[in-house]
Parts: structure tokens; C-alpha cells; sequence
């Protein structure tokens, strides 16, 4: 990996990685930018410790700290690697990533099917609406598949018969929580709580809306956010950047 890099996007499954574009085509017209995705060893059993010594793995190549970022259970693996490696990262940002990191989308899903007594197919589509809103029939339907797949990759073991949890809290290093004002899965009172472990340099950001994959709705806003957060960290833009259109059936 080039020392050039300036940005690490740390994914969690390949199937959530279209939600991920429009940020990071709109990133990459400042910064340079890497992606780095979690792959589960199909023999083996997937682990937050072993997506954060992949991720180890990967960063070995860069000689200077990085600046990581990253969505959800993404984010959860950016965290846990900043916590286990504080001396190489520069900084962190987290976009829908709540103080108790395991409490991710996979959680509220099988959370709800211990609570209800409704189908699987039922829950899956609530949980296409707490992720993206209302969508029409075939889009929920096509949703469905993406999150039934990103389920079987996630990195972290919940399942019905047991949530598991990561150690609550911040890093040592400068940090930026993103979230937004309707996401159901890292709600308001969640990320108010970050105001519990932030120190002065870190910075608390809400999207007015947007549920929980703000980030793709919303991209220039969210990546304006961003920058300016970097920024203090000598990151400087190099072009002017333009809103893109994101079309949830592509």
C-alpha cells in the first residue's frame, strides 16, 4: 500500500460496500483513498479479533499512522483497531457506530426475533425500513437479499441466542462520530452518549436524516463533515467536489 494514502475506509461485508460509493467517490475527489474489506475464512469462525489482525495485516505496509473511517460494523472494526494500535492511527471517524460498538444492525435484527413472534421475512423487511426508510416493493425485496447475505459475512458472532458486546467507549486519538437524527439502530440517545467518553479535540456530527445508511443518501453532506474534520490533520483538498445521485436499485 502507498505511504500516499491519506484515508483507510475500513468495510465489513463485500454486499454493503454499493452503500459505501457515493462517500467515497466524493472523498476521493480531495483525498486518496483506500478501502480495505473484512473477508471471513469460510473454515473458520468470524471474529472481531481476527478482522482487526487482517486489517493489521493490511496497514503493515503503510510506514506512517492512517487516518481510518468506517460505517456500522465497519466502523466497530476501525474502533477496536485504534484501541488495540492507537500508535497507528492518526485519527478516526465513525458513521453509525454507537458507544457500545456490537450494538450494530445484526444485533437489533436478531434482537427482534427473540422479542416478536413474526416471520424472518417480516423482520427483514423492518429492517429494511429502519435501514433506508421506505422503499418500494422490488427495492425492499432486492434489500432483503443484501442484508440476509451481510449476515452470513459480519464479523461479529451475534445470533438468536446470544448478542455479543465489545467494550464500550472512545480512543486515545482525535475522533469523529457521525450519526443520523432518524436512524433507528444508533438512535439520538445513542449518540448523545458519545458525549460521555469524547475528549476536546473529538467532534460529535447528526445528519437530519437519513436513517441508518445516511451516508449514502447523503454523501457531499456527510463528506463535507468529514473533510473539515481531517483538515485539522493537514489534509488538504485538491479538487472541488460535486454531489452525486445515488439510485438504491443500482
Amino acid at each position: 500500500m502507498s505511504n500516499d494514502i491519506d484515508i483507510v475506509w475500513v468495510s465489513s461485508s463485500h454486499v454493503l460496500q454499493r452503500f459505501d460509493k457515493p462517500l467515497l467517490q466524493y472523498l476521493s475527489q480531495s483525498v486518496t483513498v483506500a478501502q480495505w474489506e473484512y473477508i471471513a475464512d469460510q473454515d473458520e469462525g468470524s471474529s472481531i479479533d481476527e478482522a482487526v489482525e487482517s486489517l493489521d495485516e493490511y496497514l503493515s505496509q503503510c510506514s506512517d499512522p492512517v487516518n481510518l473511517a468506517g460505517h456500522g460494523a465497519g466502523g466497530a472494526i476501525a474502533l477496536t483497531y485504534a484501541r488495540r494500535y492507537p500508535e497507528k492511527v492518526r485519527s478516526l471517524i465513525l458513521l453509525a457506530v454507537a458507544p457500545q460498538p456490537a450494538n450494530t444492525w445484526h444485533a437489533h435484527y436478531y434482537l427482534q426475533r427473540q422479542l416478536f413472534t413474526i416471520s424472518r421475512e417480516q423482520i427483514l423487511a423492518i429492517s429494511v425500513r429502519n435501514l433506508f426508510g421506505e422503499q418500494p416493493h422490488n427495492t425492499t425485496k432486492k434489500l432483503m437479499a443484501v442484508l440476509v447475505r451481510d449476515l452470513e459475512q459480519f464479523p461479529l458472532s451475534h445470533s438468536l441466542f446470544k448478542l455479543v458486546h465489545l467494550p464500550p467507549g472512545g480512543v486515545d486519538i482525535p475522533m469523529m462520530v457521525c450519526g443520523s437524527k432518524n436512524d433507528p439502530v444508533v438512535n439520538l440517545s445513542a449518540l448523545q452518549d458519545w458525549l460521555n467518553w469524547s475528549k476536546p479535540e473529538d467532534h460529535l456530527w447528526e445528519c437530519p436524516k437519513g436513517y441508518h445508511f445516511f451516508h449514502y443518501f447523503y454523501p457531499q453532506t456527510v463528506g463535507a463533515q468529514m473533510l473539515s474534520f481531517w483538515q485539522q490533520y493537514h489534509l488538504q483538498p485538491r479538487l472541488k467536489s460535486q454531489l452525486l445521485s445515488p439510485n438504491l436499485t443500482n
